[in-house]
């Protein structure tokens, strides 16, 4: 697969996907949703994948609950039932969430057994028909997050011919990842790595659907790459960095929303999420997922080493999340 390079790029006039954080399974769950709001209050976030039967015959407290700071906030979902997939998009909207987003890009071979996430690539009708499905159910904006192409589906025409059917069924936005999927001998942390990002190919899929916002996603590291990628695109959605350096979100609202550039310290982002912590300490089912967004909150300052230490000893120990007693050890190193 491949493309030229082509400059800069007529936009669409909508700014609600300008900067994403991408869903990711372990890490963007309610804690991380409420942390990062704390640095960006613009950048669009977006659940942990949630399979439709999960909520539409589980517990939807569990899965769905969440803070209204997070806002604006994305729900995504896996599956390929149409009817079930319009039933969870509708608990989802009355939960308050700003988003619909169907799961076309996950390899796992979990996902792949349940027929849903990045196989669906190579059944573009169904999809359609999913995200057809959805809209006539709820009244916020139906995305997809999909891939370049699956196994040796992967030419530029069959990934035009995808998007062309889903605008057809008028998704209002489409995130690709900007590679391919190997669904089969690769594991899904190697189909973050292994298969190479191709980013003009994203680049052209703009070009050809001028009126659909796409939103490119991979790879992507820094504010400055960001920049890069929007000469070309609608918005960018950055992934794990996002989660090792998440105080580079505190340029995001300067940088993309011109928003005043005045965002909260590393300490103001502590406070504000310890007083998160502390109110759901005791009934959080994992202790561990709720100190895990704090692990890079200091990347790069003196004394980030000793940081993770003690967030370690906090959980080994089960001490309660306490300013003062580990706050000031960290700044003394």
């Amino acid at each position: 697969m491949g493309g030229k390079i082509f400059s800069q790029n007529k936009q669409v006039n909508d700014k609600r996907w300008r900067f994403c954080i991408a869903p990711m399974m372990k890490y963007t769950d309610r804690n991380y949703r409420f942390f990062a709001r704390q640095i960006s209050t613009q950048a669009r976030l977006y659940t942990e994948m949630i399979v439709a039967p999960a909520i539409t015959k589980g517990d939807r407290d569990r899965f769905l609950a969440h803070e209204a700071i997070e806002t604006p906030v994305a729900l995504q979902l896996g599956g390929s039932s149409p009817v079930e997939l319009a039933e969870a998009a509708s608990i989802g909207e009355q939960y308050g969430y700003d988003e619909i987003n169907l799961n076309i890009g996950c390899p796992s071979d979990r996902v792949q057994s349940g027929e849903f996430g990045a196989c669906l690539m190579a059944k573009p009708e169904l999809v359609a028909e999913c995200v057809d499905a959805i809209k006539q159910r709820v009244k916020v904006p139906v995305t997809i997050k999909t891939r370049i192409g699956i196994d040796d589906h992967d030419s530029y025409e069959f990934l035009r011919n995808f998007i062309e059917t889903l605008v057809s069924a008028n998704v209002d936005a489409v995130i690709i990842h900007a590679r391919k999927a190997i669904l089969s001998g690769l594991s899904p942390l190697q189909n973050r790595t292994i298969p190479p990002l191709i980013y003009p190919v994203v680049y052209q899929i703009k070009q050809e659907f001028p009126k659909t916002p796409i939103i490119i996603n991979g790879g992507i590291g820094s504010i400055d790459e960001c920049h890069t990628h929007l000469k070309h695109c609608d918005g960018v959605m950055l992934g794990r960095a996002a989660c090792s350096q998440p105080y580079l979100l505190a340029e995001v609202d300067a940088a993309f929303y011109n928003s005043p550039n005045c965002p909260p310290t590393r300490d103001e982002v502590l406070r504000a999420y310890l007083t998160f912590l502390r109110t759901h300490w005791d009934k959080h089912p994992s202790r561990q997922m709720m100190i895990k967004p704090l692990y890079g909150l200091f990347q790069g300052q003196p004394g980030a080493k000793q940081w993770r230490r003690t967030l370690n000893d906090i959980l080994q120990k089960k001490l309660a999340p306490d300013i003062e007693n580990f706050v000031p050890n960290m700044r003394s190193t």
